[in-house]
């Protein structure tokens, strides 16, 4: 994807900035490359166990979320090469081999999670057109075969129509999950704040929900494309814009997200988020079963697909970049060439997908999770310690507390695999 170099300089002194509609649009992409239908089990996840953990999830938000994400930003800016990607970078730092197995493990992290959402997308829409217009079940080959072809399309259609989709369809989620938000405020039950967990639950519950939080606020898959796209645009301002642009998506994800996380959290008893999580089904659709609720029933099917859409986007910047590159690194083949396989492999990996509607998703999908903490937490700090275009970065308590992060996130997606 091919970025303007016209740079819309837009700060006053170099300590005080301020967004132009360059930084804006990509906000808008990250958040909701962010905000995919995990949002919708997040207050189910970290709710559950009672008030005091969801607080401190809640206050740890946001630093993991800006801190992680800054470091993968500044390991694509720490490249000699202004066009470089996620996979030139780790090939320039860490060697041919090492760089290879990196980037396949990136890739490797990514594609799960488009398979997962081409066959949500396709169920949602399939159960709408079936339960709410009262269709006959429609061909799930030529359903899929459509919904992915026009996901794709997008995403190929150039820079200017994939963050104009980000926008068309993001800026009504916000709208959506702000006006539930609000509309949830009347149920809202004071929470017990005597009911104090002891140590051990209270350690074990942050442990555990700290993987689910840190997915519920990634959007790793697109800061590739985001971090090439500012370097181009910005030049050597390239490093203060990012840390100033992804300061401004944290914010914003954590005031959205956060807002509907406690909304719906304490619109439910921890017992009701218990027996929502054991039937595994969706925030909005317990709340429809408990308040009987038909506007929020009505827009549960929409949100899903706009959060799956809206999510597909980023993911499928970042899976197109680095299977290209991987591609573009061992074979001859010309640019426009390795462009048409990729593409190619990702429509029909996800429409195959889709039509197969497979189980073994869910397993595919916790080993996107270590993956995932290990390339936006480990990765960065391990390069900031070990390369030298990153020794600006060392010495900070921050990357001490992105570390530590990661490996509880590892170590508690692992223990839930085991």
């Amino acid at each position: 994807m091919s970025f303007s170099n016209n740079v819309e300089v837009s700060y006053n002194t170099e300590q005080k900035l301020t967004l132009n509609k360059h930084d804006k649009t990509w906000i808008i992409s990250l958040f909701g490359t962010a905000v995919g239908a995990g949002i919708l089990f997040l207050p189910i996840n970290i709710g559950v166990n009672g008030f005091w953990p969801l607080i401190t999830i809640a206050l740890l938000a946001g630093p993991m979320t800006f801190l992680a994400h800054r470091g993968l930003a500044r390991f694509i800016l720490s490249s000699n090469s202004s066009k470089a990607e996620f996979t030139d970078v780790a090939e320039e730092h860490f060697g041919h081999r090492f760089g290879f197995l990196i980037s396949l493990l990136y890739f490797l992290s990514i594609f799960p999670i488009l398979m997962i959402y081409g066959v949500g997308l396709t169920n949602t829409v399939e159960s709408f057109m079936v339960n709410q217009m009262g269709m006959a079940t429609p061909s799930r080959v030529l359903l899929s075969g459509v919904l992915v072809a026009l996901l794709i399309g997008v995403m190929t259609a150039g820079e200017k129509t994939v963050l104009r989709a980000f926008e068309v369809i993001v800026y009504p989620l916000v709208f959506i999950l702000f006006g539930i938000s609000l509309y949830m405020i009347p149920n809202w039950q004071m929470p017990n704040f005597a009911d104090i967990p002891d140590a051990k639950t209270f350690t074990q519950t942050l442990w555990l929900a700290i993987p689910t939080t840190i997915f519920a606020f990634s959007h790793t898959a697109a800061i590739s494309s985001f971090s090439v796209a500012q370097k181009r645009h910005y030049g050597e301002q390239a490093g203060k814009r990012v840390d100033f642009i992804l300061k401004h998506t944290s914010m914003m994800l954590i005031t959205f997200v956060l807002f509907f996380v406690f909304s719906c959290a304490l619109s439910l008893t921890p017992a009701q988020l218990a027996e929502a999580k054991a039937q595994n089904i969706s925030i909005l659709s317990y709340l429809a079963n408990v308040t009987g609720s038909g506007l929020i029933a009505s827009f549960g099917p929409f949100i899903a697909c706009i959060a799956i859409i809206s999510s597909f986007f980023g993911h499928f910047l970042g899976g197109r970049e680095s299977l290209s590159g991987i591609i573009a690194k061992h074979t001859n083949l010309k640019p426009k060439v390795v462009n048409k396989l990729t593409i190619g492999i990702l429509f029909f990996s996800v429409w195959y997908a889709a039509v197969k509607n497979p189980s073994v998703l869910g397993i595919m999908e916790t080993f996107s999770g270590p993956v995932i903490a290990l390339i936006l937490f480990i990765l960065p700090m391990y390069a900031i310690r070990n390369v030298e275009s990153m020794k600006k970065y060392r010495g900070k308590i921050s990357n001490i507390f992105v570390t530590v992060i990661g490996l509880i996130a590892i170590s508690a997606i692992l223990y839930n695999i085991i």
